[in-house]
């Protein structure tokens, strides 16, 4: 069974029972599990599956017309778009699937292939009824420029799916042989992309899957993080820069621009485009009274196995081909890997929070979640309900939680002017006596372990 995407398989099979034909467009980051989902999708179902490649459009019917005789069908060397659909249609008698994955590939060098595509579904030629998955790792290209691109054949497309990140949850059901500790580890490491986690064994630590796995120069994953941005991005020396820049603090532009001394305008040009990859995240605090104390224009790496590389694994690239991978493990990452986790242990504990909305099973029903990033201190989670009631959260990785962290937490909550009507505090480890005893009697005061999770 295909883990934690029955809305998506639900979705897709909505379109399918529906009467006539359809043209899908189904997308998200590499790595994020769209092939996957599909082939689960048409296993019991007629269909015709052709992975793009990056090439002339000459090439490009070249390779899938080669692929259709391969499968038995007779066409010539270097078929047309038309006389490829028309094979397919013959195909079997029923609803068939037709998955183009990374479709845009053929529409940035073919002006025809839409047209061909919009006559086979939809033209008096093609009798059958067929649903047109169009799949696509470009995500920024999807949101930004594929309109344009296809101008009056976008109005023929029936719908969009973005296929998002897995939760935690997921990972835990993924990897039944780790500890809990372990799959927040390992989240941190891979979000919730799928395809990353098939690179992992639960039958190894933590450690030794990331000595193995990751910092293996002969392993699939050592030189991913990069990847991930030179399969989609020109001038990889540039985003190189800004990546490492980011990873190594240079939160905010101006400090960027100290790191890089690239132009404040050549920065925010280059970040825009990593924000529509997905790859950068512009991080906004929670909306506030306490305005003055807070930080603006935050920049934070949000691809989860990207941040690992640029923190990691791109500043000490000459180690990795020089040390042992238990070496330069003990060396870099071991001294202070608690706490990279603890900033996906926030991203857990609002899953947590959120899962426990939605079962009614909070003091409040939350209408809005969020953070507040304050210039001397934050509030881990801040949530509000539409009458105004509010919850703040700490989320504590690193060490186990005392009455103290409860003050600064309070304390926090005062200097962004907020009265928190309900608290809650996350923790890996345990929480002191005197908050114990503060939370029988304070009912507004919830303590969550891990393990309760």
């Amino acid at each position: 069974m295909l883990l934690g995407r029955t809305s998506e398989l639900k979705y897709l099979n909505n379109y399918y029972d529906r009467e006539g034909s359809q043209i899908l467009v189904v997308y998200g980051q590499k790595h994020i599990g769209k092939t996957a989902l599909v082939r689960e999708f048409i296993e019991d179902k007629p269909h015709c599956y052709y992975l793009a490649r990056a090439c002339s459009e000459r090439e490009q019917t070249y390779q899938w017309g080669r692929q259709l005789v391969q499968e038995g069908y007779e066409l010539e060397p270097f078929p047309t778009f038309h006389d490829i659909f028309a094979k397919i249609s013959r195909q079997s008698k029923g609803k068939k699937v037709l998955v183009i994955d990374e479709f845009q590939n053929i529409v940035k060098a073919s002006e025809q292939f839409m047209k061909d595509l919009i006559s086979f579904v939809h033209s008096q030629w093609n009798r059958d009824e067929i649903m047109v998955i169009l799949c696509s790792s470009s995500i920024g290209w999807i949101e930004n420029s594929m309109i344009t691109r296809i101008g009056e054949a976008a109005y023929e497309l029936s719908g969009f799916l973005k296929i998002r990140e897995l939760t935690f949850e997921d990972i835990v059901q993924r990897f039944p042989n780790f500890r809990i500790e372990e799959c927040v580890e390992a989240y941190a490491i891979l979000g919730g992309f799928p395809g990353l986690w098939n690179q992992f064994d639960d039958r190894l630590t933590i450690q030794q899957n990331i000595c193995r796995n990751i910092l293996d120069v002969n392993c699939f994953l050592f030189e991913e993080g990069e990847r991930m941005l030179t399969d989609q991005l020109r001038e990889p020396g540039v985003y190189n820069t800004i990546m490492a820049s980011i990873a190594a603090g240079s939160h905010k532009l101006n400090n960027l621009y100290l790191h890089t001394e690239f132009s404040r305008a050549k920065i925010s040009v280059y970040l825009k485009n990593l924000i529509e990859l997905e790859l950068v995240e512009k991080v906004f605090s929670y909306d506030t009274a306490g305005k003055e104390n807070v930080q603006k224009g935050i920049y934070r790496i949000s691809h989860p196995f990207v941040d690992f590389y640029y923190t990691y694994m791109y500043p000490y690239l000459s180690s990795l081909q020089t040390w042992s991978v238990g070496e330069f493990y003990n060396r870099y990452i071991m001294p202070d890997f608690r706490k990279y986790v603890s900033g996906c242990f926030k991203k857990v504990c609002r899953q947590h929070l959120t899962k426990l909305n939605n079962r009614n099973r909070l003091p409040i029903s939350l209408d809005t979640v969020g953070e507040w990033i304050g210039k001397a201190g934050e509030l881990d989670i801040i949530a509000q309900d539409e009458q105004g009631q509010t919850l703040i959260g700490l989320c504590n990785w690193e060490k186990p939680t005392s009455y103290e962290d409860y003050e600064n937490l309070l304390s926090h909550a005062k200097k962004a002017k907020i009265n928190a009507d309900y608290v809650y505090m996350y923790t890996a480890f345990r929480f002191d006596e005197r908050l114990n005893l503060e939370a029988k009697i304070r009912p507004n005061l919830k303590l969550v372990q891990i393990s309760d999770f």
